[in-house]
């Protein structure tokens, strides 16, 4: 017994290294009290000073006020274009590092920084706030909301923030594990907190930025593919109290309606039971604030489950799924709906950026919301009342021919119907576009879109194509779409497989014509910046943080950062100096993806690490930057344990329904969450405790034993040893190519 406690002690000093977490995360950079959950508001205090005092109308002339950046799109319309041109395409040639900052994580960075009268506010992953000086990188203080681990688990897409929103001497910040909280912007000490989850039994989270406005906080909420039910929540931003919250899906229909039009969006549903189920829906990105009309905008998530015939059998529209939805922004009340992908049945979502702006549109001029979501189509709607002025693919699109514009919708291709045979499918579930930001140059009429065109083959759940029935699974996804034998799917039609891509593309979103295209060998790249410098900034998941000329799209100056970036860029000007500004780090969505197939070369996340820093920008800038050695890829040898082909099949299912949605596609991390091709032996003796038991949920990597047994995790565990050798075998020379894949 004494011996196995200590080889237990020994294989715990050691094992941060794998699952999830590194172990810099562990004891995170900040002061950040405990956070206790709790739905009273708490005390409403005001802040100790004028510090970061924006309001409304500060952010309405933002403009006036070029040098800052004052909110998550700089102004309310979010166009992310900035009017400063100190560093242009005349100079940019002089760009150079002026400081960086260790963010001590290896997780996905997406913030979007604040910075306001010489502070600069942005999250990191587990959802902590820091505030530093911009010309320094110095903490002037940090916040952390001690997010338990488990929420690694709970968390779709990486436990990531976008940022967060500063008003009135505040900061506020959405937690992964569901607050809303605000904290003094000028010491970072907690005023209140709220909860903002209706069901702690489902898997809720929140990973984006609120948005504020008229005295109100406004956050929703991810989750949906774990099964939860879409909604928007807006908070007294003095006092966290709850003002109003727009349900984007119906509940149980034998139930009151939370409000009227819930009863209307009923209808769009037919048969099943979507409200056990989940229903989706869930505003995750997008809200976006609209001072002309009083309005805020929802960009509304996917179904839950993805496929459409499990969730709403009789067929119907679903509202209000894959939809922008206008609510007025004191009472909740729904204004007009246009909804961009009826009966989503692909993970459509319609939370990508929305941008506002004044167009002239045949002749006349109009209010528009610009969008180009998930589906490869890019809309512009008439913000007024949500008509449909046009649509026009700004991807490769192989789902739908054409929008309708009589009917504004979608006209779907049939061959693509994937209910009784798997089908490749353009965009893949990570769209066309995804949440990483555009930009809007209004007065060109160009809006720059990092597009992607990554595929995934579709196929019908097993369990529904034998029996037509289909049970929730509480602790997995629950997509409706075949995970288990993704790779099989994959393999069995790889001649087919269209080749995955990126591209930044200047987008004219009336005509549907690109003023210039630039190719990136990877799909999964970062948000965009454009300047009144004729510049356009983006970050790669190449690790190249690039500035393009914005009228030709000529590449006029890069850095290498080694690390992939999805981050948007900012810029801001202190004391007659311009500064450009982005963090690095990738992983969010594309966990699944994992390691590239040739020819699509690897991100730098995966050469390197995935090196989580914030890294800052001026003419001139000559701060040392250090190059990192390349990461060993060098997989043990393992051994095998002679196991059947059925045996391992049914490993390789429990992986990829368990464990692939962090670890990657076929065993193969993209070089953010460990490769568990790695292990080493100390890892293989704890895996079961590791996998069942959790006791590594400090680091993110929470248990499954409520929902796998001493089997599955065994057969999990072989599946990946078998995955290991052979691609250690390839390595060493001592076969041509990998078996990918075991047959039942």
């Amino acid at each position: 017994m004494v011996r196995y406690t200590i080889l237990v002690a020994a294989i715990l000093a050691f094992l941060g290294m794998y699952f999830l977490r590194t172990p810099q995360e562990i004891q995170p950079e900040g002061d950040g009290s405990l956070a206790v959950m709790s739905n009273e508001a708490g005390d409403s205090a005001a802040p100790d000073s004028r510090t970061a005092w924006i309001d409304d109308e500060r952010i309405k002339n933002a403009d006036s006020e070029p040098g800052n950046w004052l909110a998550y799109g700089r102004t309310y319309e979010e166009q992310r274009f900035s009017p400063l041109t100190q560093i242009n395409a005349g100079n940019v040639s002089q760009l150079g590092l002026a400081w960086s900052k260790d963010m001590g994580t290896n997780r996905a960075q997406e913030s979007t920084p604040i910075v306001v009268d010489g502070i600069m506010y942005f999250t990191s992953a587990w959802s902590r706030v820091y505030a530093v000086d911009p010309l320094t990188g110095e903490t002037l203080w940090s916040y952390d909301p001690k997010v338990p681990g488990e929420y690694g688990r709970r968390a779709c897409c990486d436990v990531v923030n976008r940022g967060v929103a500063v008003y009135q001497g505040r900061v506020y910040v959405g937690s992964l594990d569901g607050r809303l909280i605000a904290l003094d912007a000028l010491t970072g000490e907690e005023i209140w907190q709220v909860d903002t989850i209706i069901d702690r039994d489902r898997f809720y989270t929140v990973t984006g930025a609120p948005r504020v406005a008229n005295g109100k906080v406004f956050i929703g909420n991810g989750g949906a593919e774990f099964g939860v039910r879409g909604y928007v929540s807006a908070y007294d931003a003095d006092t966290g109290e709850m003002v109003w919250r727009f349900f984007t899906v119906p509940g149980d229909p034998s139930l009151p309606f939370e409000q009227p039009e819930l009863a209307e969006a009923a209808k769009t549903w037919k048969g099943g039971n979507w409200w056990e189920i989940g229903g989706g829906g869930t505003v995750w990105n997008s809200i976006v604030y609209d001072p002309d009309f009083n309005v805020v905008y929802l960009g509304v998530g996917n179904g839950s489950p993805w496929t459409r015939a499990i969730r709403s059998p009789g067929g119907g529209d679903n509202l209000f799924l894959s939809s922008i939805v206008a609510v007025d922004a004191d009472t909740g009340e729904l204004k007009w709906h246009y909804q961009t992908t009826p009966g989503d049945n692909w993970d459509y979502t319609a939370v990508q950026d929305m941008a506002l702006a004044d167009m002239e549109v045949d002749g006349e001029m109009k209010k528009v919301l610009l969008q180009a979501p998930k589906n490869g189509f890019f809309y512009v709607l008439d913000r007024e009342n949500g008509e449909l002025l046009r649509a026009h693919p700004y991807a490769t699109v192989t789902w739908a021919t054409h929008v309708d514009m009589e009917t504004g919708r979608p006209v779907e291709n049939p061959d693509l119907d994937y209910s009784e045979k798997e089908k490749w499918v353009l965009p893949g579930p990570l769209g066309g576009h995804n949440w990483q930001a555009m930009s809007v140059d209004a007065e060109s009429g160009l809006v720059f879109i990092p597009v992607q065109e990554n595929p995934l083959i579709y196929g019908m759940a097993e369990e529904f194509k034998e029996t037509g029935l289909y049970k929730r699974n509480p602790g997995r996804w629950n997509l409706g779409v075949e995970l288990g034998r993704v790779v099989q799917h994959f393999v069995s039609n790889l001649a087919d497989w269209p080749l995955p891509r990126g591209y930044l593309k200047a987008f004219d979103p009336l005509t549907g014509e690109s003023a210039w295209v630039v190719e990136i060998p990877h799909y999964w790249n970062g948000g965009v910046l454009a300047t009144a410098g004729d510049l356009v900034f983006q970050g790669d998941a190449l690790g190249m943080f690039k500035a393009y000329n914005k009228q030709t799209g000529e590449l006029l100056w890069e850095f290498n950062t080694y690390t992939s970036m999805l981050a948007p860029p900012i810029t801001y000007e202190i004391d007659g100096t311009q500064y450009v500004s982005i963090l690095t780090g990738s992983g969010g969505g594309d966990l699944f993806g994992g390691a590239p197939l040739p020819p699509v070369p690897n991100p730098a996340s995966l050469d390197y690490n995935n090196y989580g820093r914030m890294l800052v920008f001026k003419l001139g800038g000559d701060a040392p930057f250090e190059a990192p050695r390349a990461r060993d890829m060098t997989i043990p040898e393992q051994q095998l344990a002679g196991l059947s082909d059925p045996e391992i099949a049914h490993g390789e299912r429990m992986y990829h329904e368990y464990c692939a949605v962090c670890h990657g596609l076929a065993v193969r991390s993209g070089g953010v969450i460990p490769d568990l091709r790695q292990m080493d032996d100390g890892t293989h003796e704890a895996f079961n405790q590791i996998v069942l038991e959790g006791i590594l949920v400090q680091n993110g990597m929470s248990g499954f034993g409520d929902v796998l047994d001493v089997e599955d995790s065994e057969l999990i565990h072989h599946y990946v040893r078998a995955r290991a050798h052979e691609d250690r075998e390839v390595a060493l020379g001592n076969q041509p190519g990998p078996r990918w894949t075991w047959q039942d």
